[in-house]
Parts: C-alpha cells; sequence; structure tokens
C-alpha cells in the first residue's frame, strides 16, 4: 500500500534512471500497489500519478493503464489470469472500424477466445497481460483478461504516427482466436462506479503533465527574471492552483460517496484541468522562447505529450454533458457554484 515512503522511492528511481525509467521499473519496486479508488485514500493514488506524469507523460499513460486494469480487477472481483509483478495494460477504446469479438469455449465457463482488432493499444509492446474491452456473441459489450504472449495475438506497428506521446507506442493489436477470460458482466465497464474515479485520475495526469512543465519554467528562468517572465509564471500559478484545489476536493467527494455517480465531479475536473494545462503551455511558451523547446529535449517532449494526452477529453461534448448536468430545473445551479 501507498506510504510517504513511495514518493522517495520514485524520486530514487527518476534519479538513478532518468529517462530509462520504464513500467517495469515502477511495478518491480512496487510503486503500483495504490490506494484503490474510493477507498479513503484517492488522493495519495492521483499523487502518485501526477508525479509520475511529472517526470514523463508517455511512461503515466502505460502506469495508469496498469494501475486501473488493478482496479478493474479488484472491483469487479476478478481472480486475476497473471502472477505477481505482472504488467498490465487497459484497453477499452471503441472506435466503429476496430471491434474485438469474444466466443465462449466450448463448455462454457470463464473462458474465452478474442478475434479482431483493437486499437489505441498503449505500451502494447512492454505489458506482459491487458483488460480489453470486447463485444459478446448477443452484441453486449464485456471485459476480458488476456495474456500477450501466446500464438493468437500480434502486436503491430500499425496505428501511431504522432511525435507527441509517441514512446506511449499506441498501435493496433490483432487477436486471433487469442485465450482469454472474462472479466465481470457485460456492461459492468461503464457502468460500476469506478469508471469515472478512473476518468477522473486521468485529469491527475493532465494535471501532472502541467505542473512538470510548470516546474521546468521555473527552474529555467534565471536568477533575476524580468517582469515579462514574472507575469507568465504568475499566471501559471494562477491556473495551477485552483486546479489542485479542485483535484483536491473532487478526490474527498470519491471518498465520501464511493458507491455514487461520479460523473459530474470527474467532467468538472478533467474540464477544469484540461483549460489549466492549456493555460500553463501557452504561458511556459511565451516565457521561455524557442530556446528550450529546441534546445531542452525534457521540456520540448513534455511540451509535445500534453496537447496529445489532453485529447483524450472529449472538448466540447464533455462540456455540453457537464451543462446538462449544471442545469437543474429549479434554476439555482450546483451546489459547487456556492461559496
Amino acid at each position: 500500500m501507498y506510504d510517504h515512503s513511495s514518493d522517495t522511492d520514485l524520486r530514487h528511481l527518476q534519479l538513478r534512471l532518468g529517462g530509462d525509467l520504464a513500467l517495469r521499473h515502477l511495478v518491480e519496486a512496487g510503486l503500483d500497489v495504490l490506494p484503490m479508488p474510493g477507498g479513503g485514500r484517492t488522493l495519495a493514488r492521483w499523487r502518485v500519478l501526477a508525479e509520475v506524469a511529472a517526470h514523463d507523460l508517455s511512461l503515466v499513460k502505460l502506469f495508469e493503464g496498469h494501475t486501473d486494469a488493478l482496479a478493474i480487477q479488484a472491483e469487479l472481483g476478478g481472480a486475476s489470469i497473471a502472477p505477481a509483478g505482472a504488467r498490465w495494460a487497459t484497453w477499452c477504446a471503441e472506435p466503429p472500424d476496430a471491434r474485438v469479438m469474444a466466443e465462449d469455449e466450448e463448455g462454457g465457463g470463464e473462458d474465452i477466445r478474442l478475434s479482431g482488432t483493437k486499437a489505441w493499444c498503449s505500451g502494447a509492446a512492454a505489458v506482459t497481460h491487458a483488460v480489453v474491452s470486447c463485444w459478446n456473441r448477443d452484441g453486449k459489450p464485456c471485459l476480458a483478461m488476456v495474456e500477450m504472449d501466446q500464438p493468437g495475438v500480434l502486436v503491430t506497428g500499425e496505428g501511431w504516427h504522432a511525435v507527441g506521446m509517441a514512446a506511449s507506442a499506441s498501435v493496433n493489436v490483432r487477436f486471433d482466436r487469442a485465450r482469454a477470460r472474462w472479466l465481470g458482466q457485460p456492461g459492468d465497464y461503464t457502468q460500476r462506479p469506478g469508471f469515472w474515479h478512473g476518468g477522473a485520475g486521468i485529469a491527475a495526469c493532465w494535471f501532472g503533465g502541467a505542473w512538470g512543465i510548470a516546474r521546468k519554467v521555473r527552474g529555467l528562468m534565471g536568477r533575476a527574471p524580468d517582469a515579462h517572465r514574472l507575469a507568465h509564471l504568475g499566471a501559471i500559478d494562477a491556473a495551477l492552483t485552483p486546479a489542485a484545489a479542485l483535484l483536491r476536493e473532487t478526490a474527498a467527494w470519491i471518498d465520501r460517496h464511493p458507491r455514487d455517480d461520479a460523473r459530474q465531479v470527474a467532467l468538472r475536473a478533467r474540464l477544469a484541468v484540461e483549460q489549466a494545462a492549456n493555460e500553463v503551455m501557452s504561458h511556459a511558451g511565451r516565457a521561455l522562447g524557442a530556446g528550450p523547446l529546441c534546445r531542452d529535449p525534457t521540456f520540448a517532449q513534455a511540451m509535445a505529450d500534453l496537447p496529445v494526452f489532453l485529447r483524450q477529453s472529449h472538448a466540447e461534448r464533455d462540456l455540453a454533458a457537464l451543462g446538462s448536468l449544471a442545469a437543474p430545473d429549479d434554476g439555482e445551479g450546483p451546489d459547487s457554484w456556492k461559496l
């Protein structure tokens, strides 16, 4: 379970491995054993995600998927198919041109076979197991657990050409009657309370990316920054501080209401953090100019990665969804608008 010593362990790994820090190092160090969302220490979970994101956004994409897979299995009561130390992914995107179908094995039970192409499979070449969304013979959405090291699984090099988040290697994976096992019941993935807990956890990753850029700006401003640079740093502070406060408030709400629908608080956190992250990037570039973007590889990569990661947001669709939830019949607005 996470404790304060985990902060030190992560920093030691960062100092020792730098840009070579990978998912397997985090798993081997036990840093993936985080508090479960809604279990009373959601903020502690998000702080680890944010710290990993501040170090490397592609890495946190894999780390978040791994820890989300563990949380889904715990919530749905699935008996894991993997040994201790396995590296998990969560692949549940459902574009219309890539669908995985599941067929029961003869004799029924939990064992199934998966066939089809799964898109947006982050870290496919680096993980050992995955939680995958699929469709059963009745056309209902389901979840399955699959081992990657088997003849029926092919990790392709297709589907990813972006410079941003390049190291996440979010490629297509083809399944050809791959052995797998059911996880939960049809519809469980989006209907369980943890779905929106995980969605809010993504906002903690976005925040960590923006926080890492902000820390870099502070370090590159020099000992006597001029008024213009200080103004940009002030704008960054004004963006990050309320975003951090809202994430703390959201984590506390989830811990107080672990079984309630967290869609509204999660959407609000995601949209607020997205806006703050865009503000941070805008002011970071204007504060520092082209030099660090061209000559500092860590800063340049973070500035390329974060816009791509933020597009995991559904933009105006999420704004419209939040607006529909913030429009009660009495006209008073949600409690979050009140001091």
